[in-house]
Protein backbone atom coordinates (compact mmCIF):
# COMPACT_ATOMS: atom_id res chain seq x y z
CA UNK A 1 0.00 0.00 0.00
CA UNK A 2 0.67 3.71 -0.65
CA UNK A 3 1.52 5.35 2.48
CA UNK A 4 2.56 9.16 1.20
CA UNK A 5 1.93 12.58 2.32
CA UNK A 6 -0.68 14.81 1.00
CA UNK A 7 2.79 17.19 -0.21
CA UNK A 8 3.89 13.61 -1.70
CA UNK A 9 0.70 12.90 -3.74
CA UNK A 10 0.89 16.41 -5.08
CA UNK A 11 4.97 16.24 -6.17
CA UNK A 12 3.69 13.11 -7.40
CA UNK A 13 0.67 14.33 -9.60
CA UNK A 14 3.23 17.61 -10.88
CA UNK A 15 5.60 15.03 -11.85
CA UNK A 16 3.26 12.76 -14.25
CA UNK A 17 1.85 15.85 -15.60
CA UNK A 18 5.14 17.18 -17.05
CA UNK A 19 6.19 13.54 -18.13
CA UNK A 20 2.77 13.34 -19.78
CA UNK A 21 3.66 16.66 -21.50
CA UNK A 22 7.28 15.58 -22.80
CA UNK A 23 5.21 12.43 -23.94
CA UNK A 24 2.33 14.24 -25.85
CA UNK A 25 4.55 17.25 -27.00
CA UNK A 26 7.00 14.79 -28.33
CA UNK A 27 5.04 12.71 -30.22
CA UNK A 28 2.79 15.54 -32.13
CA UNK A 29 5.73 17.36 -32.55
CA UNK A 30 7.46 14.60 -34.83
CA UNK A 31 3.56 13.52 -36.29
CA UNK A 32 3.30 17.05 -37.43
CA UNK A 33 7.15 17.81 -37.88
CA UNK A 34 7.30 21.49 -36.09
CA UNK A 35 7.29 22.16 -32.53
CA UNK A 36 3.88 21.97 -30.84
CA UNK A 37 3.15 22.62 -26.96
CA UNK A 38 0.65 20.22 -26.67
CA UNK A 39 -2.30 20.37 -23.87
CA UNK A 40 -4.96 23.01 -22.18
CA UNK A 41 -2.59 24.97 -20.50
CA UNK A 42 0.58 27.11 -21.44
CA UNK A 43 2.91 25.37 -19.30
CA UNK A 44 4.94 22.04 -19.31
CA UNK A 45 2.03 20.13 -17.75
CA UNK A 46 -1.14 18.11 -18.88
CA UNK A 47 -3.09 17.60 -15.80
CA UNK A 48 -4.79 14.46 -17.41
CA UNK A 49 -1.96 12.18 -16.86
CA UNK A 50 -1.19 13.43 -13.87
CA UNK A 51 -4.63 12.66 -12.75
CA UNK A 52 -4.30 9.40 -14.84
CA UNK A 53 -0.90 8.39 -12.80
CA UNK A 54 -2.71 9.02 -9.44
CA UNK A 55 -6.29 7.58 -10.53
CA UNK A 56 -3.34 4.07 -11.65
CA UNK A 57 -1.96 4.19 -8.32
CA UNK A 58 -5.01 4.53 -6.14
CA UNK A 59 -7.07 1.63 -7.83
CA UNK A 60 -4.32 -0.79 -8.42
CA UNK A 61 -3.64 -0.38 -4.38
CA UNK A 62 -5.97 -3.38 -3.27
CA UNK A 63 -4.31 -5.52 -6.40
CA UNK A 64 -0.80 -5.22 -6.05
CA UNK A 65 -0.15 -8.87 -6.11
CA UNK A 66 -2.38 -9.73 -9.37
CA UNK A 67 -1.45 -8.48 -12.12
CA UNK A 68 -4.50 -9.46 -14.05
CA UNK A 69 -6.60 -7.50 -11.80
CA UNK A 70 -4.17 -4.71 -11.94
CA UNK A 71 -4.76 -4.57 -15.53
CA UNK A 72 -8.76 -4.48 -15.22
CA UNK A 73 -8.75 -1.66 -12.42
CA UNK A 74 -6.39 0.19 -14.60
CA UNK A 75 -9.02 -0.54 -17.86
CA UNK A 76 -11.41 0.42 -16.21
CA UNK A 77 -10.54 3.05 -14.06
CA UNK A 78 -8.81 5.05 -16.68
CA UNK A 79 -11.50 4.88 -19.41
CA UNK A 80 -14.02 6.81 -17.22
CA UNK A 81 -11.77 9.53 -16.14
CA UNK A 82 -11.11 9.57 -19.57
CA UNK A 83 -14.81 9.84 -20.31
CA UNK A 84 -16.10 11.87 -17.71
CA UNK A 85 -12.92 14.52 -18.56
CA UNK A 86 -13.86 14.59 -21.83
CA UNK A 87 -17.60 15.30 -20.95
CA UNK A 88 -16.65 17.85 -18.49
CA UNK A 89 -14.54 19.84 -20.80
CA UNK A 90 -17.22 20.09 -24.15
CA UNK A 91 -19.73 20.75 -21.52
CA UNK A 92 -17.89 23.62 -20.75
CA UNK A 93 -16.01 24.62 -23.87
CA UNK A 94 -18.33 23.44 -26.33
CA UNK A 95 -15.00 21.79 -27.88
CA UNK A 96 -13.46 18.24 -27.62
CA UNK A 97 -9.46 18.38 -26.75
CA UNK A 98 -9.14 14.46 -28.17
CA UNK A 99 -12.23 13.03 -30.69
CA UNK A 100 -11.77 8.69 -31.14
CA UNK A 101 -14.93 9.17 -33.14
CA UNK A 102 -12.78 7.86 -36.50
CA UNK A 103 -10.94 4.99 -34.37
CA UNK A 104 -13.42 1.41 -33.76
CA UNK A 105 -15.14 0.50 -31.25
CA UNK A 106 -15.20 4.27 -30.19
CA UNK A 107 -17.96 5.69 -27.35
CA UNK A 108 -19.06 9.26 -28.57
CA UNK A 109 -15.84 9.89 -29.45
CA UNK A 110 -14.74 10.50 -26.02
CA UNK A 111 -13.04 6.99 -25.17
CA UNK A 112 -12.25 3.84 -27.36
CA UNK A 113 -11.37 0.40 -26.48
CA UNK A 114 -7.74 1.03 -28.02
CA UNK A 115 -6.89 3.76 -25.96
CA UNK A 116 -8.95 1.79 -22.86
CA UNK A 117 -6.42 -1.49 -23.65
CA UNK A 118 -3.47 0.45 -23.30
CA UNK A 119 -4.95 2.23 -20.69
CA UNK A 120 -4.32 -1.07 -18.98
CA UNK A 121 -1.21 -1.82 -19.87
CA UNK A 122 0.07 1.41 -18.84
CA UNK A 123 -1.25 1.01 -15.13
CA UNK A 124 1.07 -2.40 -15.06
CA UNK A 125 3.89 -0.02 -16.77
CA UNK A 126 3.53 2.48 -13.92
CA UNK A 127 2.82 0.13 -10.94
CA UNK A 128 5.70 -2.53 -12.30
CA UNK A 129 8.17 -0.33 -13.09
CA UNK A 130 7.65 3.35 -13.62
CA UNK A 131 6.84 4.38 -10.37
CA UNK A 132 9.38 2.65 -8.16
CA UNK A 133 12.34 5.07 -9.37
CA UNK A 134 9.85 7.84 -9.01
CA UNK A 135 8.86 6.78 -5.56
CA UNK A 136 12.54 6.25 -4.79
CA UNK A 137 13.34 10.07 -6.02
CA UNK A 138 10.73 11.71 -4.21
CA UNK A 139 10.92 10.24 -0.74
CA UNK A 140 14.77 11.10 -0.50
CA UNK A 141 14.03 14.62 -0.83
CA UNK A 142 13.74 16.34 2.67
CA UNK A 143 11.00 17.13 3.98
CA UNK A 144 11.04 20.62 4.23
CA UNK A 145 12.62 21.17 0.42
CA UNK A 146 9.46 18.96 -1.15
CA UNK A 147 7.09 21.00 0.60
CA UNK A 148 9.01 24.41 -0.74
CA UNK A 149 8.87 23.20 -4.45
CA UNK A 150 5.56 21.50 -4.59
CA UNK A 151 3.87 24.92 -2.94
CA UNK A 152 5.69 27.26 -5.59
CA UNK A 153 4.76 24.14 -8.28
CA UNK A 154 0.88 24.36 -7.02
CA UNK A 155 1.46 28.59 -7.01
CA UNK A 156 2.63 28.78 -10.79
CA UNK A 157 0.25 25.90 -12.10
CA UNK A 158 -2.71 27.21 -10.62
CA UNK A 159 -2.41 30.61 -12.34
CA UNK A 160 -1.55 28.91 -15.62
CA UNK A 161 -4.88 27.19 -15.04
CA UNK A 162 -6.51 30.11 -14.23
CA UNK A 163 -5.67 31.93 -17.55
CA UNK A 164 -6.04 28.62 -19.94
CA UNK A 165 -9.16 28.01 -18.31
CA UNK A 166 -10.40 31.50 -18.64
CA UNK A 167 -8.99 31.70 -22.48
CA UNK A 168 -11.01 28.35 -23.23
CA UNK A 169 -14.48 30.46 -21.46
CA UNK A 170 -13.07 33.00 -24.15
CA UNK A 171 -12.34 31.19 -27.07
CA UNK A 172 -16.15 29.24 -26.50
CA UNK A 173 -18.12 33.12 -26.13
CA UNK A 174 -15.91 33.60 -29.74
CA UNK A 175 -17.65 30.56 -31.16
CA UNK A 176 -21.00 30.96 -30.21
CA UNK A 177 -20.80 34.57 -31.38
CA UNK A 178 -19.08 33.34 -34.90
CA UNK A 179 -22.02 30.91 -34.68
CA UNK A 180 -24.79 33.72 -34.20
CA UNK A 181 -23.66 36.12 -36.66
CA UNK A 182 -24.28 32.97 -38.91
CA UNK A 183 -27.52 32.36 -38.29
CA UNK A 184 -28.29 36.14 -38.62
CA UNK A 185 -27.09 35.55 -42.20
CA UNK A 186 -29.14 32.90 -42.91
CA UNK A 187 -32.35 35.34 -41.02
CA UNK A 188 -31.47 37.56 -44.05
CA UNK A 189 -31.34 35.29 -46.68
CA UNK A 190 -34.60 33.51 -45.99
CA UNK A 191 -36.10 36.93 -45.81
CA UNK A 192 -34.57 37.77 -49.14
CA UNK A 193 -35.75 34.80 -50.88
CA UNK A 194 -39.22 35.82 -49.26
CA UNK A 195 -39.03 39.32 -51.12
CA UNK A 196 -37.83 37.78 -54.16
CA UNK A 197 -40.92 35.02 -54.06
CA UNK A 198 -43.05 37.82 -53.40
CA UNK A 199 -41.98 40.21 -55.78
CA UNK A 200 -42.08 37.83 -58.81
CA UNK A 201 -39.57 35.70 -59.08
CA UNK A 202 -39.60 31.65 -58.73
CA UNK A 203 -39.21 31.10 -55.71
CA UNK A 204 -37.53 26.92 -55.99
CA UNK A 205 -34.80 28.12 -58.40
CA UNK A 206 -33.34 29.92 -55.09
CA UNK A 207 -33.35 27.63 -52.52
CA UNK A 208 -30.56 25.59 -51.16
CA UNK A 209 -29.64 22.77 -48.55
CA UNK A 210 -29.53 23.84 -45.20
CA UNK A 211 -26.05 23.00 -44.53
CA UNK A 212 -24.21 25.61 -46.39
CA UNK A 213 -20.69 26.96 -45.80
CA UNK A 214 -20.55 30.65 -44.90
CA UNK A 215 -18.38 31.70 -48.38
CA UNK A 216 -21.50 30.08 -50.61
CA UNK A 217 -23.76 32.10 -47.76
CA UNK A 218 -22.19 35.24 -48.31
CA UNK A 219 -22.41 34.78 -51.97
CA UNK A 220 -25.82 33.55 -52.23
CA UNK A 221 -27.08 37.11 -49.88
CA UNK A 222 -24.89 39.57 -51.99
CA UNK A 223 -26.45 37.86 -55.16
CA UNK A 224 -30.05 37.86 -53.84
CA UNK A 225 -29.83 41.86 -52.63
CA UNK A 226 -28.22 42.78 -56.36
CA UNK A 227 -31.00 40.81 -57.73
CA UNK A 228 -33.78 42.84 -55.54
CA UNK A 229 -31.73 45.69 -56.18
CA UNK A 230 -32.06 45.53 -59.91
CA UNK A 231 -36.09 44.94 -59.64
CA UNK A 232 -37.00 47.61 -57.95
CA UNK A 233 -34.92 49.73 -60.62
CA UNK A 234 -36.93 47.31 -63.33
CA UNK A 235 -40.24 47.79 -61.84
CA UNK A 236 -39.63 50.80 -59.73
CA UNK A 237 -43.66 51.63 -60.16
CA UNK A 238 -44.61 48.33 -58.89
CA UNK A 239 -42.42 48.00 -55.60
CA UNK A 240 -43.01 49.79 -52.47
CA UNK A 241 -40.77 52.13 -51.15
CA UNK A 242 -41.33 50.11 -47.87
CA UNK A 243 -39.43 47.15 -50.03
CA UNK A 244 -37.30 49.38 -51.34
CA UNK A 245 -36.37 50.42 -47.54
CA UNK A 246 -36.18 47.02 -46.30
CA UNK A 247 -33.82 46.08 -49.20
CA UNK A 248 -31.91 49.04 -48.26
CA UNK A 249 -31.77 47.85 -44.38
CA UNK A 250 -30.80 44.15 -44.68
CA UNK A 251 -28.13 45.31 -46.90
CA UNK A 252 -26.76 47.09 -44.14
CA UNK A 253 -27.34 44.31 -41.51
CA UNK A 254 -25.80 42.17 -43.64
CA UNK A 255 -22.69 44.31 -44.07
CA UNK A 256 -22.90 44.56 -40.56
CA UNK A 257 -22.67 41.05 -39.38
CA UNK A 258 -20.34 39.97 -42.04
CA UNK A 259 -17.97 42.67 -40.58
CA UNK A 260 -18.93 41.60 -36.92
CA UNK A 261 -17.64 37.89 -37.82
CA UNK A 262 -14.43 38.96 -39.60
CA UNK A 263 -13.68 41.06 -36.16
CA UNK A 264 -13.98 37.82 -34.56
CA UNK A 265 -12.29 35.59 -36.60
CA UNK A 266 -8.86 37.42 -36.22
CA UNK A 267 -8.56 36.14 -32.53
CA UNK A 268 -6.13 38.72 -31.53
CA UNK A 269 -5.70 36.77 -27.41
CA UNK A 270 -2.45 35.27 -27.78
CA UNK A 271 -3.63 32.75 -24.83
CA UNK A 272 -6.79 31.58 -27.58
CA UNK A 273 -4.51 31.05 -30.44
CA UNK A 274 -1.90 28.80 -28.69
CA UNK A 275 -4.93 26.76 -27.25
CA UNK A 276 -5.88 26.01 -30.83
CA UNK A 277 -2.38 25.93 -32.02
CA UNK A 278 -1.65 23.62 -29.20
CA UNK A 279 -4.65 20.99 -29.96
CA UNK A 280 -4.65 20.18 -33.62
CA UNK A 281 -7.45 17.89 -33.23
CA UNK A 282 -9.64 19.84 -31.63
CA UNK A 283 -13.39 19.55 -32.61
CA UNK A 284 -16.40 21.07 -32.01
CA UNK A 285 -19.99 19.40 -33.19
CA UNK A 286 -21.95 22.38 -32.09
CA UNK A 287 -19.54 25.16 -33.82
CA UNK A 288 -17.83 23.08 -36.27
CA UNK A 289 -17.60 25.58 -38.87
CA UNK A 290 -16.62 28.20 -36.80
CA UNK A 291 -13.89 26.40 -35.28
CA UNK A 292 -12.26 25.02 -38.73
CA UNK A 293 -12.90 28.65 -40.18
CA UNK A 294 -10.07 29.94 -36.78
CA UNK A 295 -7.67 26.86 -37.41
CA UNK A 296 -7.48 27.90 -41.00
CA UNK A 297 -6.86 31.44 -40.64
CA UNK A 298 -4.19 30.10 -37.76
CA UNK A 299 -2.98 28.38 -40.23
CA UNK A 300 -2.24 30.44 -42.69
Amino acid sequence: MYQYSVIQWLFFFYFYSFFGWCFESTYVSLKRKRLTNRGFMRGPFLPLYGSGAIMMLVVSMPFQDNLLLVYIAGFLGATALEYVTGVIMEKLFGVRYWDYSDKPFNFQGQICLGSSVAWGFLTILMTEVAHKPVEYLVLSIPGGVLTVVTCVLTAGIASDFALSFKAALDLRDVLAQMDKAKEELLRIRKRLDVMIAVTGEEWASYREGVAIRMEDLREGIEERLERLRRMSQEKADGVSSQVRDEVHELGKEYADHVEERRRLGVLKDFFQRDLIRSNPTMSSSRYAEALEELKEKLRR
